[in-house]
């Protein structure tokens, strides 16, 4: 079985252009403090998004192994087309909008979840088991070029030709997702009829999987994954810009690279030797990089630790993943990639909340000390694995 096929290129350029969509609105709160919202609206307005998308995984990943990959990456983008094109109907004061705004960032929210739980169980599908760490950070790749490639698009677009421009790329792009998916055949279609309706029925539930040890373990090293992710998008930045560093894009720079390389050029790793065998590196690495945060002086040195959580990461996302779904039938992996994907929403929105309150009481040394060390926790728990 090949790993390379047309429908893994498909997906993967769907993917790369439902992340740029939604990476735009990276830009979003310029919108904000455009139309007279201030720093409480922003964190609001965009943290009811990220809560809507985090908690809305138990319904979302049941949802997939109901009615299937396809269909539920269809209305995820769907959604995800619609809702920018929303905001063309509330240019104006956000205090005369807000209820209806923040209504919008939460269906936009759960779109985003449908999209990355489908996406991600629907490549699953399609990956040859004797491949799947491979596969996994292959196509995990789409997210991070999709990632540099939204805000690189839009933000010319929105200040050569103002908002509504900004609005419809973001949604042409999600449109783009729609279209390149739907010549894929979902196989989950196939494995289903396959079965008596009485199988799927006798399927556990999202919490039922959440309670046994291995995913219990899985969901809880994503979530201590997010939180680091917290810590390297959200506060790098602040804290070059405390110490009169200029070039804090070396920073991104250097991770988005280091991630994309060990990627393709350790993708096999984990598959001979084991992914049990990479995650704690993984975890390592991540948490040294965020340990060494403090001793921030130079340019080089961010580039460098920039560079290690960028290994981290590209390391520890498909090891992780694939560990979690590895050996799950197929009635239940939207469920095991939304405690997966559903994990890292979580630590990435508790993550932001409780490190801006420490760095705002202790400072950024110690911010990055308490991640660093709950990176390191991980090693712990992964003790704890099946």
């Amino acid at each position: 079985m090949k790993l390379y096929t047309p429908a893994f290129a498909a997906l993967f350029l769907a993917n790369l252009t439902m992340v740029s969509s939604f990476s735009s609105f990276f830009l979003f709160p310029l919108y904000i403090t455009d139309f007279g919202g201030d720093d409480r609206d922003i964190g609001i307005i965009m943290g009811a998004f990220a809560m809507a998308s985090a908690f809305s995984r138990p319904w979302v990943a049941d949802m997939i192994d109901r009615i299937g990959r396809k269909r539920s990456y269809t209305i995820g983008t769907v959604i995800m087309a619609i809702m920018p094109l929303v905001h063309l109907l509330l240019m104006g004061p956000i205090s005369a909008n807000y209820l209806i705004l923040l209504l919008a960032r939460i269906v936009h929210g759960i779109g985003l979840a449908i999209c990355f739980t489908a996406i991600f169980t629907f490549i699953i599908d399609l990956i040859p088991l004797a491949r799947l760490n491979e596969g996994i950070g292959i196509f995990g790749t789409s997210g991070l070029v999709g990632m540099a490639i939204g805000p690189m698009v839009t933000e010319p677009i929105l200040r050569g030709f103002g908002y509504p421009a900004f609005f419809m790329t973001a949604a042409l792009f999600s449109v783009l997702a729609l279209l390149l998916h739907l010549p894929v055949h979902d196989p989950y279609q196939d494995q289903k009829r396959q079965q008596p309706p009485e199988a799927h029925q006798a399927a556990p539930s999202f919490f039922a999987l959440l309670k046994t040890r291995k995913h219990l373990v899985c969901g809880s090293l994503a979530l201590i994954f997010g939180i680091g992710l917290a810590a390297s998008s959200n506060f790098i930045a602040p804290l070059a810009e405390s110490r009169s560093l200029s070039y804090v894009s070396l920073y991104y720079l250097a991770y988005s690279v280091a991630a994309v390389l060990v990627r393709l050029v350790g993708g096999k790793l984990g598959d001979r030797i084991g992914e049990k065998q990479i995650v704690p590196w993984g975890l390592f690495l991540g948490a040294l990089a965020l340990l060494m945060c403090p001793f921030i002086s130079n340019n080089a040195i961010l580039l460098g630790i920039g560079f290690i959580f960028g290994t981290g990461h590209g390391l520890l996302f498909p090891a992780l993943n694939a560990m979690a779904i590895r050996g799950e039938p197929y009635a239940v992996r939207g469920k095991v990639t939304g405690i997966f994907t559903g994990g890292i929403d979580c630590g990435s929105f508790l993550g932001a909340m409780v490190l801006g309150v420490i760095a705002h009481s202790a400072g950024y040394n110690v911010l990055f000390l308490c991640a660093g060390l709950a990176l390191l926790s991980g090693l712990l728990i992964f003790r704890f694995r099946t």
